[in-house]
This record gives structure tokens, sequence and C-alpha cells, in this order.
């Protein structure tokens, strides 16, 4: 159990069924794997052991952790490994009562390897079957753009896409937010809008608030991932409050990327307090120490978050997923028959 945290609410954080709407399944990869489909494809990694390679795994910055984690993302070869990868996060998901995930990935660090866009799709798409008979675990997939890549690039990667319309539900915007506004892709997101699919952005972790505005007004997000520096601009907040915006929040990420320096400085707590629709999520969690209900536990410690603070943050999540309403409506009774 995380120290300082009540026991009554670390076990009602076990209880409670968790959506997950902000993790990118590249990040899911653990050293191990990682070393084993090296070995499979005959990959030379630059660190001699999976345990020198976790070693690694002290990030200044976004970019530092991103260098690696593109860099993780070439032992992912064909179908198979996508299926394994996808299946190690829903095993862990399970054990940590999560009964939806909303997966993010990024085609274009695997197509600009070679790697078939059907290659990727497909062998994730066969890991949520494997979830949902195994488990009764949903889950959908946003395809992300890497923001510090081109507007052509990411006009070929959403018409690469479009054979797979059916198979993946929206659109996303991640990567080094530096340099790399929102408005930079406005016209891609406008031809992704114009194909039904959803819409969300990363904003306002790195970038400033304006990101998130921008995220709102040109590209059309319905929500915003990470969104932290929201606070910067009170006229922000109050709309993000009045509009219902959800944040998918990632707090031990925001730790391990210097965001906060500790925990306790986190405004996680101050949102939920001013009506924000915050919720926790792991981001990168083989990167970041901690899988959702790691989050959870950590937040609730370092914040001094209540019982009726975690069910509401468990219903923003619940509220905010790309499902019919009725199914969200299961998942809120079975929240509240948590507490």
């Amino acid at each position: 159990m995380v120290a300082g945290l009540d026991p009554d609410l670390d076990r009602l954080i076990t209880r409670l069924p968790k959506v997950e709407l902000h993790l990118h399944i590249e990040g899911t990869l653990e050293p191990e794997m990682a070393f084993a489909l090296a070995a499979k494809h005959g990959v030379t990694l630059a660190y001699p052991s999976a345990a020198a390679l976790r070693a690694a795994y002290d990030f200044h910055d976004l970019q530092s952790f991103l260098d690696l984690y593109y860099a993780g993302c070439a032992v992912l070869r064909d179908e198979d490994d996508f299926r394994a990868l996808a299946a190690a996060y829903f095993a862990r998901a399970h054990a940590d009562g999560v009964v939806h995930a909303e997966l993010f990935f990024d085609p274009q660090s695997h197509t600009s390897r070679g790697v078939a866009m059907g290659t990727v799709i497909g062998g994730l798409r066969r890991a949520i079957a494997d979830a949902h008979a195994q488990y009764g675990m949903t889950a959908e997939l946003i395809l992300c753009f890497l923001r510090h890549l081109s507007e052509e690039d990411a006009f070929a990667t959403l018409e690469a896409a479009l054979p797979y319309r059916d198979q993946f539900v929206g659109v996303g915007l991640d990567s080094g937010e530096r340099g790399n506004p929102p408005s930079k892709f406005a016209r891609v997101f406008a031809a992704a809008r114009g194909h039904g699919l959803r819409i969300v952005a990363h904003a306002g972790e790195e970038g400033p608030a304006a990101y998130i505005t921008e995220a709102l007004d040109l590209l059309g997000a319905e929500r915003i991932d990470h969104g932290v520096r929201c606070d910067e601009d009170d006229a922000l907040v109050a709309r993000l409050v009045a509009a219902k915006i959800p944040l998918t929040v990632c707090p031990l990420s925001n730790l391990k990327l210097c965001v906060v320096k500790d925990l306790a400085e986190h405004n996680f707590a101050a949102l939920l307090r001013r009506g924000v629709a915050v919720m926790i999520n792991s981001d990168d969690p083989a990167y970041f120490g901690g899988y959702v209900a790691d989050n959870y536990r950590a937040t609730a410690a370092a914040l001094g978050l209540t019982a009726d603070e975690l069910i509401l943050t468990a219903e923003h999540a619940a509220r905010a997923a790309f499902v019919k309403d009725d199914i969200k409506a299961g998942w809120l009774a079975r929240i509240a028959a948590a507490r």
C-alpha cells in the first residue's frame, strides 16, 4: 500500500471500476518484453540488460522520454508483437479493475520503419478481442499523429488508415509540444472529422494554456489529454467547467517528466474541486513507474483525495468514454456500488 494512504481508500481504489482514456500502447513496452522481441528479430538494443534499460528511465523533460520511447518501438515488427504488447497491458489493466480502455497508437513510429498500417491495427484489434473474451473488458483505438512531423505526413497517415476506418474510433495528437501548436494540424483534423472520427489532443502539458484553446477551437477536440496548464488562464478553466470538457490527467507521468517537482504540488485536486472533469490515467506506464491503480493511489495519498472525490474521478472517466450512453450508465452504476 502507498505510504500515507488510508486503508479504506486503498480498498475503494481496488474496488472501483476504472475507465482509462490516456494510455499509449507503445508506452506499455516493459524492458523484459523489449529484450524478448529484440532477440526474436535480431535487434541490438543500446543497453546490456532489461535492468540497465529500466535504470535509464530517468527523464528531465518530455523530449528525453520520447527519444527512448521511439527507440523502443524498433522491436515491434509483426502483428504478433503488437498483439503481445497489448495483451500484456490488458492483463495488468484487468488486475487494476479497468473495464474499458481507449488506446492511443502511433502508426508513424512504425510505418516509417516499413511496418504496414494493417499490421499495427490488426495486432491491436486481435488483443482487444482476446481481452473481451478473457476478461469482459472493452477497448477502442485512437490513432495519434506525431506533432513533430509535418502536416503532409499526418495527411498521408490518415489516408493510409482510412481502409481500416471501422477499426479505430478517433484521432489524437501527441509527441513534443514545444514549437508544434495544434494549429499546425487544423486541416488534418477537419478531414478526420469529415470521416466521423472522434477528436482528442495532447495540449497544456509542456505547452501553454493557449494550446488547449487551439485544440478546442481549431481541432474540435472533445477531450484534452493532460491539460494541466489550463490554470494559467482562469477564463479557460471556467470554459472547461461550463462545457464539461474532460481532461485526461496522468499524475505519475507529470511527476516523472518534471511537469511537477512533487506530486503534492500537482493541481489535480484543485482542478477537481473547481469543477473541471479531470480523471486519472497512466500515459506510458512502463516508463513512468505505475499503471492506473498506482496513479490513483499515489494521487490520493499526495493530494488528500476523499472517497467522494475518487468516485467522482472515476465517474468523469466513464462519462468521457467514446461509447454509447447505456454502456456508460452500466459503468456508473457499478462505480456507485463500489462506495
